[in-house]
């Protein structure tokens, strides 16, 4: 088995995507799997935290649109490919947990998302994803039919804020799915401190891995409604408690 050096391969990747060139992307793809990369790892260790290098250079405008559509696309067509055999791969018995999943509008929103969905179908949950753009009233009427335990939103973006609180209230205030947490992850609230909480989510968390962390581990986990604005000690005594 090759001995992989991970940075360098991270960087030659991240080259590889922005200048669109597929070959060597798949190639490098093909040399991690060689070097003892499962399905999993690919997706914690090589695709997430170059996601999370496109986003970083594109939020700061510091990658061109056209290199960062060219990146984004073939990471999409990589992550797919993996993902495949992924979830065909799975052996985690199944939780007896259901996820109706969303995120944000845009293509890189998700992708990420893509990414956390994958690694919860791996690990037990029963996924449905309905990506980016749906109408509050549509994801109410979901809830209401098919009664989810969670609602995830995964890489939302700052736009989506104000229709995900008024979503969360609602289905709150008319006891439409008692039952039901409601998580969230990435993008906007890895980039703002507290405002899981201050929005009234259950939980959240940074990452695909985090995710499916912490939902295995606090399974009754409830947002009190004195608390949603307590911020980083509430986050700190939550990891202690659970």
């Amino acid at each position: 088995m090759q001995t992989l050096d991970l940075q360098t391969v991270l960087e030659r990747f991240f080259d590889a995507l922005v200048n669109g060139d597929r070959p060597a992307a798949r190639t490098l793809v093909a040399k991690a799997k060689e070097a003892g990369l499962d399905s999993q790892a690919l997706i914690l260790d090589l695709f997430w935290p170059t996601y999370q290098t496109l986003e970083r250079l594109d939020r700061a405008d510091q990658i061109s649109k056209i290199s960062h559509h060219l990146a984004t696309r073939l990471l999409r067509v990589l992550i797919d490919q993996s993902s495949a055999s992924l979830t065909a791969a799975r052996t985690a018995a199944s939780r007896g947990r259901t996820i109706l999943a969303f995120c944000g509008n845009a293509e890189q929103e998700e992708l990420a998302a893509q990414m956390a969905v994958d690694l919860l179908e791996a690990n037990g949950f029963e996924v449905n994803f309905a990506g980016g753009g749906i109408a509050a009233d549509e994801i109410l009427a979901r809830v209401n039919e098919t009664q989810p335990d969670i609602l995830l939103t995964f890489a939302s973006n700052p736009a989506d804020l104000p229709g995900l609180r008024e979503l969360i209230d609602q289905i709150r205030s008319i006891g439409a799915c008692p039952g039901m947490q409601f998580a969230v992850g990435a993008g906007v609230f890895n980039r703002a401190e507290g405002l899981a909480e201050e929005i009234g989510a259950d939980l959240w968390a940074k990452d695909p891995m985090d995710l499916v962390q912490t939902l295995v581990d606090q399974p009754s986990r409830r947002a009190d409604a004195q608390q949603r604005t307590v911020g980083k000690s509430r986050i700190k005594s939550t990891k202690k408690a659970a």
